[in-house]
């Protein structure tokens, strides 16, 4: 295997040649930091864009899929999970540079708030490449509680928040945001 030494604004950046060894330097450095560090840095950045990415994105997909149909519903779904992936990226790396708050770099932090706003959008786009609308709806209604799940278990193993307050939280959130966009469809 080899490596080499890179320095990324300043700070030596060991990039080896392989997956695996990849995985084992992110694996160490997740270790050498704090539980406190891992939240701000990685953690909270993460899930604000997995909240943002299966909220924000559920209005316009619902709006579209009733209004136009599966096809319409996808292209709006991914189109809008980009954009909101660009959005809050970008916001997350402008708002904090991390020196004042030790919240660490802020293009990492605006980086896995990107990503994940565009997996938490994109999850739940992807049943409508089902060309029949009503299937599409049943099997995205089931992505959308399988991440609405996954958000409160984050909250609750990182956050510390019971998993029950989380549920009905993400829940409520959702569903209201979903609400809005099937009548929107149906206006």
């Amino acid at each position: 295997m080899r490596r080499a030494m890179l320095t990324t604004i300043g700070i030596p950046l060991s990039v080896a040649t392989s997956a695996g060894a990849i995985r084992c330097e992110l694996v160490s450095r997740w270790r050498r930091q704090g539980q406190r560090a891992q939240i701000l840095r990685f953690v909270q950045p993460s899930l604000i864009g997995l909240i943002d990415g299966t909220i924000s994105t559920l209005a316009p997909i619902f709006a579209a899929a009733f209004l136009a149909g599966s096809h319409a519903a996808l292209v709006i779904g991914l189109a809008a999970s980009v954009g909101a992936a660009i959005s809050m990226g970008l916001s997350e790396a402008l708002s904090d540079d991390g020196q004042l708050s030790g919240r660490g770099s802020s293009a990492v932090r605006g980086a896995l708030t990107g990503i994940a706003t565009f997996v938490g959008g994109t999850f739940h786009a992807m049943p409508f490449l089902i060309s029949d609308t009503q299937t599409a709806l049943k099997v995205a209604y089931v992505v959308v509680a399988i991440e609405l799940i996954t958000i409160a278990w984050v909250r609750r193993r990182f956050l510390q928040v019971p998993l029950h307050r989380s549920l009905v939280q993400v829940t409520m959130g959702g569903c209201i945001v979903a609400a809005l966009g099937a009548l929107m469809g149906h206006a």
